[in-house]
């Protein structure tokens, strides 16, 4: 057993970082409670640790390890509101900041680091509709 998270959480996404740590982000909990927060887990140790919150609390979010070792996290939903918003997690320092956002709200769809370094956001849901759009984050990730 892996013991437990500090918080109980429903479709959270996750992240296996440059360091053999594992980053859990958001989800929801009991009450449809959206959470912002994040842990994480070293598999090494067997231990859970709270790290730094996300601005925006999110479920279905993508989630993507860039080539630099940060962690990008685009889209989701808080509640019944499909987000655009991005947001990028430092391991180094345990702290998010903004990213740009993505062109179309979307939650539910893939968000895969490509050879360039450049993110592919694809499909997903808005609402009722099923989306076939893709985008691609061409900004400076690897520096950021």
């Amino acid at each position: 057993m892996a013991g437990n998270m500090s918080t109980a959480r429903q479709y959270p996404k996750s992240s296996v970082l440059s360091n053999g740590k594992v980053l859990i982000t958001g989800g929801y909990t009991t009450g449809d409670t959206y959470l912002g927060s994040t842990e994480l887990y070293d598999p090494a140790t067997g231990t859970w640790t709270v790290t730094g919150n996300m601005s925006t609390e999110r479920w279905g979010h993508g989630i993507s390890l860039l080539q630099n070792g940060k962690v990008l996290v685009n889209g989701g939903r808080n509640g019944n509101i499909y987000l655009n918003s991005a947001e990028l997690y430092d391991p180094a320092t345990g702290t998010w900041t903004t990213a740009p956002s993505m062109n179309i709200a979307r939650s539910q769809h893939s968000s895969i680091v490509l050879s360039t370094g450049n993110v592919l956001v694809s499909g997903g849901l808005n609402g009722n509709i099923y989306l076939n759009s893709a985008e691609l984050y061409v900004y400076e990730i690897k520096n950021s």
